[in-house]
């Protein structure tokens, strides 16, 4: 037999015996999981939960604005279907009503951009932290490794760290 015939016939087998050997070693290596809801973790903190009221309180002016717009074009709409308006003024109130339109689209998307750029910056500044808190709660359990429930198909309950880590980021970081 010649000697690749050789490795060839019993090279998978040498594999597998190999891996035999080694397997339980690794096997028998403990290894340290924490889960947790990333996303419930860091909207749940006293911190997001403020800074959601206060982007709610900036944006409050605003909102009772367009509901005022809405009013006022519902009202357009409402003379506009009475049979008894006269063209001129019919012609007045459609103007009024574009006119109101144009301003509620205005600020709606004035609104809208404004609070997706102040939302966004509020997020990246929890995620970074809350991904410091986390490792800091690891290292404190001795954990090798944290996963987020969103990538995890079955763990065991008492494998979760949420609200450990919601409470431990409220010390961190308390809302001021």
């Amino acid at each position: 037999m010649s000697r690749s015939a050789f490795q060839s016939a019993f090279m998978p087998a040498l594999v597998a015996c190999a891996f035999a050997v080694i397997s339980p070693a690794v096997a028998s290596a403990e290894l340290k999981v924490g889960v947790i809801n990333f996303q419930r973790a860091l909207l749940g903190t006293a911190e997001m939960k403020k800074a959601s009221n206060d982007l709610l309180a900036k944006y409050k002016p605003q909102q009772d604005q367009l509901e005022k717009l809405q009013k006022d074009l519902s009202d357009i709409q409402a003379k506009l279907q009475d049979p008894k308006v006269a063209a001129a003024q019919g012609a007045e109130l459609q103007a009024e009503g574009q006119r109101k339109q144009r301003e509620a689209t205005r600020i709606t998307e004035d609104v809208q951009g404004e609070a997706e750029k102040d939302r966004n910056e509020i997020l990246q500044r929890g995620s970074q932290r809350m991904t410091e808190v986390v490792k800091k709660v690891a290292d404190e359990k001795g954990l090798d490794m944290v996963v987020d429930t969103a990538n995890t198909v079955f763990f065991k309950p008492a494998l979760e760290l949420t609200e450990e880590v919601i409470a431990a980021y409220d010390k961190t970081y308390p809302s001021k």
